[in-house]
Formats: structure tokens, C-alpha cells, sequence
């Protein structure tokens, strides 16, 4: 029995820009029936997510899924809080760095993976200034104008 492949990539592209990605990890997802199907249609947004730990446990808020199309009186709430599912060794090494300095956990992407399962990449970052940014512009910028003289 053949899986179907499922191309279901959702980005979060500010996290990168805002950001300096220094670590990034793999987490599962605690999702019901009508979430994993709004996902599968690509109806997701990372935009103003964020992670945080409560109880010893890692927690998404504000990612979006939409509510399923066909979903009955048993649809989700768009922006609830996901529990994320990480082993105990990275949730011990991540609340250990959040803690000790002044980095945060923000989604990066999500995806399915070969199984079918949605998985979560996150990333511990630091927040980049505002100086930061322009170099980040400026070198893409000159990337892309290489790549074009390259092409020539």
C-alpha cells in the first residue's frame, strides 16, 4: 500500500528575517481530527506564533489553523494552544537556554512527514536589531544580483 506524498510545507518567512536561527529541532503535534485535516489542505499560518513552557511542558499559541471546511459542531478553535511533543532531553536543554539568556523557541516551519504525521520545526533564536536586518537585506540583495550576472 502506497502512501500518497503529501507537499504540504507551511513557512513562517519573518522568523528568519526577525531572527538569528541558532538551533533548530523537530516537534510532534497534539492535534484533533478537523486540525489535521485544515492542515493537510495547507490551511495554516505561523505569523505571530510563539512558544512557551508551562508545567514542564512546550506549548504553541497563536498558530493558526483554520476550521475545517466540512467539519460539523465538532471543529476546533482556530488559535488554541497546541501542546507540543518533544523528548525530555530537548525540553530540558531548551528551558535550560530560555531561561538563561535572552533567546526565545519560534516555529520556523510545518510539515508532514513520511509517516503523515504533522511535525513542527522550531527553532531557539535570538532577536536581531534593527542594523541587523538591513545587513540581512543587503546581503540578499547582492546574492540575488550575483546569481543574475552569473546566469548571463
Amino acid at each position: 500500500m502506497n502512501k500518497t506524498q503529501n507537499n504540504i510545507n507551511i513557512k513562517n518567512k519573518r522568523a528568519a528575517f526577525d531572527y538569528e536561527l541558532i538551533e533548530k529541532f523537530n516537534a510532534g503535534l497534539v492535534l484533533t481530527g478537523t486540525e489535521i485535516k485544515s492542515i493537510r489542505d495547507g490551511k495554516a499560518s505561523l505569523v505571530d506564533s510563539y512558544c512557551y513552557f508551562a508545567n514542564g511542558e512546550l506549548w504553541i499559541k497563536s498558530m493558526n489553523i483554520s476550521e475545517y471546511f466540512y467539519g460539523s459542531y465538532n471543529n476546533h478553535n482556530s488559535t488554541r494552544d497546541r501542546k507540543l511533543l518533544l523528548q525530555k532531553k530537548e525540553l530540558r536543554k531548551l528551558d535550560r537556554k530560555i531561561k538563561e539568556s535572552g533567546l526565545t523557541i519560534i516555529p520556523v516551519r510545518l510539515f508532514i512527514n513520511e509517516k503523515g504525521y504533522a511535525k513542527l520545526q522550531i527553532a531557539l533564536a535570538k532577536g536581531k536589531k534593527e542594523y541587523d536586518k538591513r545587513q540581512t537585506l543587503k546581503e540578499k540583495d547582492d546574492k540575488r544580483q550575483m546569481d543574475r550576472f552569473m546566469k548571463r
